[in-house]
């Protein structure tokens, strides 16, 4: 696209990124400060890219106050692990992410996945792309991690475990105490239906995929099940998600659209990595330093003290002109990131970075653009109906519901 002009989001999230707006505040703009509550706010592409390489830096976001809470014989799923053990578990497990093996492995999956949730809409003529999406997500991520052996209803009970709208566990209010129990309702049928039978059915026959790892390494069923609703918020919920944004933005953008329609697959994958350095799914990640931290200011070096809490601006670090150049709010495929570009790299921070970058990002991509390039191939395919967008405020993560696809005369 030639026209770099203007601001090309369609998620408006507040305290992120704002550059487009008629004089931004120092809040919004300064790449390292510290908010009134003693929290550290990081918005800078150089800084945020520090703080998650940083070996002084631990998780402390996406519920780890949670998993803190479990008794200490239980291991941690690996998004909450730091250190040694978490380098040696990502090292292991480094296999089944390659550019390789999602191609040899995955691709021909993917495809037959998307071929068969868009005969749902070939069928009905009209379809909501969440629940499409999210089809697809599942079944690539299950056949990824092992969840091989599921009694029907699965997409059921991961809705109900990943509800549209979450309330805070506890035992001081009716409330606490209804999402208390909901949410242990809802991880006894996740193991019961998904998890159990997953295990049961790979000790009798181990397989190349996650759970049979994990069982390899003597995990418990408490363990792994863990693990797998860790992989699957990762894996199925977020790639839902950006399979959705990334539609809405190509269903508005008729540049964009012949543009995605005509290229060749690495042109389309810049295009939606693209999107989703606009659009990060996951907004807002968190650490907590274990050393002094120093990260370049404004005014020269600031030193970040050990025990502080750091909220990482993922919006606003990847719309940093510093680091994406020129109108960082337009949409340019191809452009150069930190003065490279190519690869997953193309999408900035929205994959995080360091110890815990994601390792699924190029399975995300390409699993949205199989499904996405199907879509788009279809006589008369149109969208219905604009979606509508709600917040996960813990983690400035959008959920795009409501966009009606419709195909036909």
């Amino acid at each position: 696209m030639n026209d770099h002009s203007g601001d090309a989001r369609k998620v408006r999230r507040e305290g992120g990124s704002d550059l487009a707006a008629q004089g931004p505040t120092a809040r919004e703009t300064c790449p390292v400060r510290q908010a009134d509550d003693g929290t550290w706010e990081v918005r800078g592409y150089a800084q945020a890219r520090a703080v998650l390489r940083g070996d002084g830096t631990v998780q402390a976001g996406l519920g780890v106050e949670t998993v803190e809470k479990l008794p200490a014989r239980i291991r941690r799923p690996v998004l909450y692990r730091d250190g040694p053990e978490h380098r040696e578990h990502r090292r292991q497990t480094a296999k089944y992410f390659t550019p390789r093996r999602v191609d040899e492995r995955y691709r021909a999956l993917m495809a037959e996945t998307a071929e068969r949730q868009l005969a749902r809409l070939r069928e009905a003529g009209e379809a909501q792309l969440s629940e499409l999406s999210f089809g697809m997500a599942i079944e690539v991520a299950s056949a990824i991690i092992g969840l091989t052996s599921s009694r029907p209803g699965i997409r059921g009970r991961l809705e109900r475990f990943f509800p549209e709208k979450f309330g805070r566990p506890g035992l001081t209010s009716p409330s606490g105490i209804y999402w208390l129990v909901r949410q242990n309702v809802n991880w006894l049928r996740v193991y019961l239906a998904d998890v159990r039978p997953a295990i049961r059915d790979h000790r009798r026959e181990p397989r190349d995929d996650l759970i049979s790892h994990l069982i390899s390494e003597g995990c418990t069923a408490a363990e792994i099940l863990g693990e797998c609703l860790t992989f699957a918020a990762a894996g199925m919920v977020t790639t839902r998600e950006f399979i959705c944004v990334a539609a809405w933005h190509l269903f508005a953008d008729d540049a964009l659209l012949e543009r995605y329609r005509a290229a060749d697959e690495p042109g389309r994958l810049a295009v939606l990595h693209e999107i989703l350095r606009l659009e990060p799914v996951v907004a807002r990640l968190r650490r907590r330093t274990t050393a002094p931290l120093e990260l370049p200011g404004d005014d020269g070096q600031v030193t970040v003290p050990p025990g502080a809490l750091i909220d990482v601006f993922v919006d606003a670090a990847n719309t940093d002109p510093q680091a994406v150049g020129p109108q960082p709010l337009s949409m340019c495929p191809g452009r150069a990131i930190d003065g490279g570009g190519g690869g997953t790299g193309a999408a900035a921070l929205s994959f995080g970075d360091g110890p815990h970058r994601c390792p699924g990002a190029g399975i995300a991509v390409l699993e949205a653009d199989v499904f996405l390039s199907r879509l788009f191939a279809m006589d008369g395919v149109r969208m219905a109906s604009a979606p509508r967008v709600s917040f996960n405020n813990d983690i400035g993560g959008y959920e795009i519901r409501g966009l009606t696809v419709r195909t036909g005369p």
